[in-house]
């Protein structure tokens, strides 16, 4: 199987539970939420993404034959920033799920890399993912309600934290949706956050700190 990649490179995690801690992320092309064009979001199912993941022109991106050529690729970016120990990528996109499977995880793993996926939960992952963090989106067909992670952009309409709390996950993050309004989501995140304490408030600090 090949895999179209629309960059790789290394950076600091900055939300969620491993916010602070040194990846190589790895975005996928393609998603099955928005085509990723400005003229397809209004009618999109995702309609507030703020991740370009069309083509394969992002630094490290490009078209891989097989897993191994793949892995190696991203074993390249991990060993270039000089981090010691074992490594840790974060599969990203669009929608990873689409294209990462069994052989890949395998072949990471085989390089001795811990294995993330940032997910929307509407397809089922392959086996030896080490890391899921899931993040619902209103409107589209959630299969996947256990993992480590349950992140919620918001508000979103018709996508409420109450439909989730009883899913199986160990952290629950609300993330507010950064648009024209972000102050103001932020403050309902944090109001919310702080009469549910299941919720934990979930921030970009890349965006605050201006890193990729």
């Amino acid at each position: 199987m090949s895999y179209a990649v629309k960059e790789i490179y290394y950076s600091i995690q900055g939300e969620g539970a491993h916010a602070g801690r040194p990846a190589v992320f790895l975005r996928f092309t393609s998603c099955n939420l928005w085509s990723g064009l400005e003229r397809d979001r209004a009618t999109a199912i995702c309609t507030f993404c703020d991740t370009d993941f069309v083509g394969t022109d992002g630094p490290g991106g490009g078209v891989f034959q097989n897993s191994g050529e793949l892995a190696a690729a991203v074993d390249r970016i991990w060993q270039g920033s000089g981090v010691r120990g074992h490594g840790f990528v974060v599969c990203t996109g669009g929608e990873p799920l689409l294209q990462l499977d069994r052989s890949l995880v395998e072949s990471l793993h085989a390089l001795d890399f811990e294995v993330a996926v940032e997910t929307n939960g509407t397809r089922q992952p392959p086996p030896g993912i080490d890391w899921l963090c899931v993040s619902p989106k209103a409107g589209a067909d959630l299969r996947l309600t256990h993992g480590d992670a349950l992140k919620l952009v918001y508000p979103q309409k018709g996508a409420a934290p109450e439909l989730y709390e009883k899913m199986s996950f160990t952290h629950f993050f609300l993330q507010p949706k950064d648009c024209s309004e972000m102050e103001y989501n932020t403050q309902l995140a944090i109001q919310y956050c702080s009469e549910h304490p299941q919720w934990r408030l979930s921030v970009q600090r890349q965006k605050m700190l201006g890193i990729a």
